[in-house]
């Protein structure tokens, strides 16, 4: 299972992520967001990052060539759209640049998550809004045939919860991982050792599944 902490804006967050090693790093281009960075800023802490982690840019209804323009220069490795985005915006990105896009889906009922399923979107990303911090009915998305992300107020506590309901591609995590605005390190190393050690228990159970099948 893929881990993504979103969100960072300093040099020590950084430091933080290359120590405990996400698959991915989200930098929030929507100046709206309390966790805004600027493409100066970005680049910056991409210069920081290590080359295993993939440096993820979130954008709100941004101008493609704004998004374009980032991945060409090399500040972002990939793409997660939270607006209202169109599958000819997907697309465009996609053939541009070949990099990975994930679109964001707010899900309040069956109907948001089945509105996607024929998406051209690499990857979807289920949450109840952006950096709500706040979780929705995971038995929302059961029996989706298709890899995806989820967000929205996941953390130590309730991921055992979240994994008896569903095995998603990979999490996304911001605000649960934060004291006081800000990345804390222990938090992070928290829900990464959980999601890891889960999913080594998976793959354990998986390989003993396939010998009793032999």
């Amino acid at each position: 299972m893929k881990i993504k902490i979103c969100g960072l804006t300093r040099p020590e967050d950084i430091v933080c992520v290359n120590r405990w090693g996400p698959d991915y790093a989200g930098f929030v281009f929507w100046p709206e967001s309390r966790r805004y960075v600027d493409r100066q800023r970005a680049a910056q802490l991409k210069k920081l990052l290590s080359s295993r982690i993939q440096a993820v840019g979130v954008f709100v209804d941004a101008p493609v060539e704004n998004v374009t323009g980032l991945l060409a220069e090399g500040i972002i490795d990939a793409v997660q759209l939270h607006g209202e985005e169109s599958e000819e915006d997907i697309r465009c990105i996609q053939e541009t640049t070949g990099a990975t896009v994930i679109k964001a889906v707010k899900v309040y009922s069956r109907q948001d998550v089945e509105a996607w399923m024929d998406s051209r979107a690499d990857y979807l990303l289920f949450d109840s809004g952006m950096g709500s911090g706040r979780t929705f009915d995971w038995r929302l998305l059961a029996g989706i045939n298709r890899p995806c992300f989820l967000a929205g107020g996941l953390g130590a506590d309730n991921l055992g919860e979240l994994l008896d309901h569903i095995i998603p591609y990979g999490i996304d995590v911001s605000s649960s991982v934060e004291t006081d605005g800000h990345k804390d390190p222990e938090k992070i190393r928290q829900i990464i050792e959980q999601v890891r050690d889960r999913s080594g228990q998976m793959q354990t159970v998986c390989q003993m599944e396939e010998k009793n099948n032999e």
